[in-house]
């Protein structure tokens, strides 16, 4: 196991009834922007809670976050947050929403010319933010308790990501009734997107942290789990609070804490996002198997682990395929032809676009553009 350094700031308020705590914690001496997406709070009374517990704050909305949110969208709501001097923001959403606040609070504090900048360079460039909460209504990203964003450029056709201690959210609001609501699809999406943070930290190679293990083979199996009763059952609250925590701790930094990790598939999903327009779970479906089998031998021993543990299979191809079919039972589609999109082509762009950026990826550090191709090749 590898020295490392745990630190989450992040207070999560879980259970119900716990947006009314809100009051309480947003500052009242300043300026809130209330961040959100396409409307849906309005629908399913979370907006109205939110509200009643604001009700002696000066708050300033903004909506119309995107599901992959925009760098443009993000510049019209950072006009808003200096035009009304903003001094706190209150992200109520899901990751999206998250990743949205996150950059605009960063980018409220940036000095340079070009708040891109904190995206190319992942988030280096962040020495202050602004203080941000949030209330949960879709568990997938693990936003809520950790520093990551993901943030698309439309005129560019690039998405990148950035990590920072400074944007933290100080609370996050868990109520599992808010997401009673939500599309089955965005349902599946999250679990999807939960499982493969989990994926990524863990399944590299042997690393002597039997208990780092342990926290990711228990949240795997609470997802297989409760993803299926989640969906078929959207009024169970045991279910979707099952879930909901799942999601935040596979990407609360905890389980990443002393282990090697991957996250190619990611990087790769990314640009079929970026170009495609896919939903970024849909791209983890797609590519975490390609990954897995071009890998096999690097992976093996981890692959059998995982197989046994999680599946009782016991081999590395077993827990593959048992994988892709946890996968398909949630709905979700695991190759590009599913979604009309030519394997060959993209296969090109995105190793045209790591090319261009030097990228190298893996756990290992060696997974260059021509094997990124390869493995986009084989989803056809």
């Amino acid at each position: 196991m590898q020295n490392f350094t745990f630190k989450n700031p992040t207070e999560i308020l879980f259970g119900r009834g716990m947006i009314a705590e809100l009051g309480r914690r947003v500052p009242a001496h300043t300026a809130v922007l209330l961040l959100y997406g396409g409307g849906s709070i309005k629908r399913n009374g979370v907006y109205d809670q939110v509200k009643a517990a604001l009700n002696k704050h000066r708050v300033i909305e903004f909506g119309g976050i995107e599901a992959n949110p925009l760098y443009e969208t993000c510049l019209k709501a950072l006009e808003q947050v200096r035009a009304n001097q903003v001094g706190f923001i209150l992200a109520v959403g899901g990751g999206s929403v998250l990743d949205a606040a996150k950059f605009i609070a960063a980018a409220a504090r940036f000095e340079g010319a070009e708040p891109w900048d904190l995206l190319r360079t992942h988030g280096a460039g962040i020495k202050a933010a602004l203080p941000l909460g949030a209330v949960l209504t879709l568990p997938a990203t693990g936003s809520e308790s950790n520093g990551n964003a993901v943030i698309s450029r439309q005129a560019t056709r690039e998405k990148l990501a950035l990590t920072s201690g400074a944007v933290f959210p100080a609370f996050s609001v868990l109520d599992p009734e808010t997401t009673f609501s939500l599309p089955q699809k965005q349902v599946r999406n999250g679990v999807v997107d939960a499982y493969v943070h989990v994926i990524e930290q863990y399944l590299t190679y042997p690393a002597a942290a039997p208990l780092q293990d342990r926290f990711a083979e228990a949240i795997l199996q609470t997802l297989v789990e409760a993803g299926p009763v989640t969906l078929a059952e959207p009024q169970n609250y045991d279910a979707r609070a099952a879930f909901m925590w799942g999601a935040t701790l596979a990407l609360n930094t905890l389980i990443g804490c002393g282990v090697p990790q991957d996250w190619s598939t990611h990087m790769i999903g990314h640009e079929l996002t970026a170009f495609y327009g896919l939903d970024h779970a849909e791209t983890l479906a797609i590519v975490l198997p390609g990954v897995w089998k071009h890998e096999l031998e690097r992976k093996k021993a981890k692959l059998e682990q995982y197989g046994q543990r999680v599946w009782k299979v016991r081999t590395a191809t077993g827990a593959i395929a048992r994988t892709e079919k946890f996968f398909h039972s949630l709905g979700m589609p695991t190759r590009l032809r599913d979604y009309k999109i030519s394997a060959a082509e993209a296969a090109e762009k995105v190793r045209a676009r790591f090319a261009e950026r030097n990228t190298v990826l893996g756990e290992h550090g060696d997974l260059r553009p021509d094997a990124v191709a390869a493995i986009l090749r084989s989803r056809a």
